[in-house]
Parts: structure tokens; C-alpha cells; sequence
């Protein structure tokens, strides 16, 4: 009964630090785009927001899932590299943005949040998405 009530208390662990990386990524998102991104998306249903939003938040957890897989020095250990992993994904998440922003005409963050869905959303969709699936490779 002891090792079901530790994994317990791993598996809810293992999902705050997730949590928090993914309120993390959102709060990354938000300051990348212009406007605030609960309006955007809660209010006046911007799609492109939400595409990006959905990536980002699921490339976070793709990096998540992987450290958590390879984690196998204790509990301790295992929380502070995945929360170091997961940082480190967000970090590259926005730099790829910045990046992509620079490397394409207009201003991303304003095309990611054009009323009108912007081939541009899918792009940096695709691009969050790379970014956490090189840095769960990474980790193994």
C-alpha cells in the first residue's frame, strides 16, 4: 500500500509541475501576442490565438511526458529536470517565435491574432510543436 500511495503523490507532483509549465507557456504566449489572449480567445473567439495557444500548450506537454519517462534519479530529482526541461522548451518556443517574426514580413503577432485565420498561425503552430518534439528527443 505504501509504493500505490507514493506513486500517487509522484503522479499529482509530476502533474502540478506540468500544470505550472503549461501556465507558464500561456503566460508566453500572451506576452508574445498582442492583446490579452483570455479576451482573444474567450471573448472574441480569435482562431489563430487559439491555434497557437493549443501548440504550445501541447508541445510543453510533449516535453513533460519525456522527462518524466527519463527521470529515474528519485522523485526530487526527477520534479527539478522536468521542471528545467519544460523551462527550457518554453524558452525555445519563444525564441523560435522571435525568430520566425523576424525571418517573415508583418508582424507575427499581429497576424497570429487577425480576426481572419492567417496562414501564418499554422507556421508558428508547426513550429511550436518542432521545438518541443526536438527537445523531448533530447532528453531521452
Amino acid at each position: 500500500m505504501d509504493t500505490v500511495i507514493y506513486e500517487v503523490g509522484a503522479a499529482a507532483a509530476y502533474g502540478l509541475v506540468g500544470l505550472a509549465l503549461m501556465a507558464l507557456g500561456y503566460l508566453v504566449v500572451d506576452l508574445l501576442t498582442p492583446g490579452k489572449l483570455h479576451s482573444l480567445i474567450w471573448t472574441d473567439r480569435n482562431r489563430g490565438s487559439v491555434v497557437v495557444l493549443s501548440s504550445s500548450v501541447l508541445a510543453v506537454a510533449v516535453v513533460v511526458r519525456q522527462a518524466i519517462l527519463a527521470s529515474e534519479d528519485g522523485l526530487a530529482a526527477g520534479l527539478v529536470s522536468t521542471g528545467l526541461y519544460g523551462l527550457v522548451g518554453l524558452a525555445l518556443m519563444a525564441l523560435s517565435f522571435l525568430v520566425l517574426d523576424a525571418l517573415t514580413p508583418g508582424r507575427l503577432g499581429e497576424l497570429v491574432t487577425d480576426e481572419r485565420l492567417h496562414p501564418a498561425v499554422w507556421v508558428t503552430a508547426a513550429v511550436h510543436l518542432s521545438v518541443g518534439l526536438v527537445v523531448a528527443a533530447a532528453i531521452s
